[in-house]
């Protein structure tokens, strides 16, 4: 797995444009009518050419450097969603993340905490994160799995299992 190390100090002109307009987007994004024209025309501004077709994205969105997600096709991301994408964020075919999950891709230095250690989130296909879940940074859930309301995932979860709790842990397989 693929850690970067960014110091948003040194953030450029270019790369703080484009977090203003994320966020802008993102504000009227969250202030707009679902299920209308522009709402979806809204979502494409957004996540640009990492959004694939026949998904539906709820409002209430938050997050940031939403360049770096890649969502799938028919993938369902239901209401506030948080997306700290700046490690990156990789949803496959036919996942669903229900309401209130939190996929994290970024944490602070523990000795500089303006550095952001970032390590890469996957979610694979068809796989199911419940209700108000957290995924931290590094962690791929694998195709099939399924991660139960409220658990926080620390480590990589097996394709076809399931896994809750804090931290989450196996509880069995899907048949």
């Amino acid at each position: 797995m693929k850690e970067t190390i960014v110091d948003p100090r040194n953030t450029t002109p270019e790369e703080h444009a484009e977090g203003v307009r994320q966020a802008q987007v993102l504000f009227r994004l969250n202030h707009t009518m679902p299920y209308t024209d522009e709402y979806n025309a809204l979502v494409r501004e957004l996540f640009g050419n990492g959004l694939g077709e026949g998904g539906w994205i709820m409002p209430g969105l938050t997050g940031v450097c939403f360049h770096h997600v890649k969502i799938g096709r028919n993938v369902m991301i239901m209401n506030n969603c948080l997306m700290m994408a700046r490690g990156g964020i990789t949803i496959d075919d036919g996942a669903m993340i229900a309401a209130n999950a939190q996929l994290i891709s970024n944490n602070h230095d523990l000795h500089d905490r303006q550095i952001l250690v970032c390590k890469p989130v996957h979610i694979g296909k068809n796989a199911w994160v419940g209700a108000g879940a957290t995924i931290l940074p590094g962690v791929t859930v694998g195709d099939n799995a399924v991660v139960a309301a409220g658990a926080v995932v620390t480590k990589d979860v097996a394709p076809n299992t399931i896994v809750g709790g804090n931290p989450a842990r196996f509880i069995k397989n899907v048949e």
